[in-house]
């Protein structure tokens, strides 16, 4: 999956980190394979819950010599100790989405930063109507911006 993301936004190097859990939320242990010495990380997961994880991911890139540590996830569901954790975290930054509402949680973590996804629903919920593809909205951030223009019927 990694190879994939990197592929799709022109990364030239591609960084993993291997994790062991002991139980849901409780990770045992880290790897990282690859060297990010001197390099700017962006961790890129699905969803954000306690933030354990993503928080000793980023600490683990620091320590091998990163310059910045960026999170980015899709979905922030935020339980217990996740906002604390990530206001004391490494990271830059934080970046989800507002599929879940974040506004208590920007409130609480001036690292947390949300992308709305109004626009790309708006789009699909069109297209559906109109009766065009879908699958273009699925190509990347580029291929959005170019249906939302896009006039014709084609695919």
């Amino acid at each position: 999956r990694a190879r994939r993301v990197a592929d799709k936004i022109s990364a030239a190097t591609v960084v993993t980190i291997l994790k062991r859990r002991v139980t849901a939320n409780q990770i045992e242990s880290m790897q990282l394979v690859g060297d990010v010495k001197g390099m700017h990380c962006f961790l890129v997961d699905d969803i954000i819950d306690t933030a354990g994880t993503i928080c000793k991911a980023a600490a683990l890139l620091k320590e091998a010599g990163g310059l910045s540590v960026y999170g980015i996830a899709t979905h922030g569901v935020f339980s217990g100790p996740a906002m604390e954790r990530l206001s004391n975290s490494v990271m830059e930054e934080v970046w989800v989405t507002d599929s879940i509402p974040q506004d208590d949680n920007q409130a609480r973590c001036a690292k947390l930063k949300v992308i709305s996804i109004a626009p790309l629903l708006a789009e699909a919920i069109y297209r559906l109507h109109e009766e065009k593809s879908l699958s273009k909205l699925f190509r990347g951030a580029e291929a959005v911006r170019e249906a939302a223009t896009d006039n014709d019927d084609d695919e």
